[in-house]
């Protein structure tokens, strides 16, 4: 048995970074972020390879094995959420949303903006680490701020942005809880998903209003929130979604 491993012998207690990732399912890079962002401790030896308590790189594994699976894994890709988004403007139609408050010739570039807003949003919930987050959750907030601008400079009222707004955001809820519920994903994990989601985008509300009123000269509600005509507000027009 010499070089391997003698019957009954303890597991080491510390690991390396090679095992530690191995026993974790994730790309080396990927547990050396997550070690850099303290989402797992490690310390480093005085040759600086990092080690890993194993005792916490199990108690890691059982985490992710109750993880919800990715949206990807469930179904919510770009392509499906686009489809329930053109379900839901045919439900309510040709002369509501996007269609009514935008010139035809600009409604390529507002859908187009629209698919990489989901697209952005769906990498943002489901990144399994802070540099992936905080890359989609940029391209989230240039997209929402640029809509808004745009609108305002189309003559879009506040109101009407806003309505706009809110609306889209009805598809994108409605299908990551109806994929969950079809999928069977625990009540817990549906309840996190949802939640996680609504208030992503009740930030990127706050962004693309702030984004709206800038562009139409006024001072941005973010930097007054008292002030007359700062509502609507994310928490009110949140509660419109609330049960679906």
């Amino acid at each position: 048995m010499a070089g391997g491993t003698q019957p009954g012998a303890k597991p080491p207690e510390w690991l390396s970074l090679g095992p530690a990732s191995r026993l974790l399912g994730v790309d080396p890079d990927t547990l050396r972020r997550w070690a850099d962002t303290g989402r797992i401790e490690s310390f480093s030896t005085i040759g600086g390879h990092r080690r890993f308590a194993r005792r916490a790189i199990e108690q890691l594994v059982a985490l992710r094995s109750h993880a919800r699976p990715s949206l990807a894994g469930l179904g919510a890709t770009p392509e499906r959420m686009s489809a329930a988004y053109r379900r839901s403007y045919e439900r309510r139609g040709p002369s509501t949303g996007v269609r009514q408050a935008v010139a035809g010739a600009d409604r390529g570039a507002f859908r187009d903006d629209g698919r990489s807003l989901v697209e952005a949003l769906l990498r943002h919930l489901d990144a399994d680490d802070e540099a992936g987050r905080r890359a989609a959750d940029s391209a989230a907030v240039g997209l929402a701020e640029d809509l808004g601008k745009r609108l305002a400079a189309g003559a879009t009222s506040l109101t009407d942005a806003v309505s706009l707004f809110v609306a889209a955001r009805r598809p994108f809820l409605s299908e990551l809880g109806g994929l969950g519920r079809r999928r069977r994903l625990a009540a817990d994990q549906l309840s996190s998903l949802y939640e996680s989601a609504s208030v992503l985008l009740d930030r990127l509300l706050l962004v693309f209003v702030a984004a709206h009123e800038a562009e139409s000269g006024r001072k941005p509600v973010i930097a007054a929130p008292r002030a007359k005509g700062s509502r609507p507000s994310a928490n009110v027009l949140a509660s419109s979604d609330s049960g679906r």
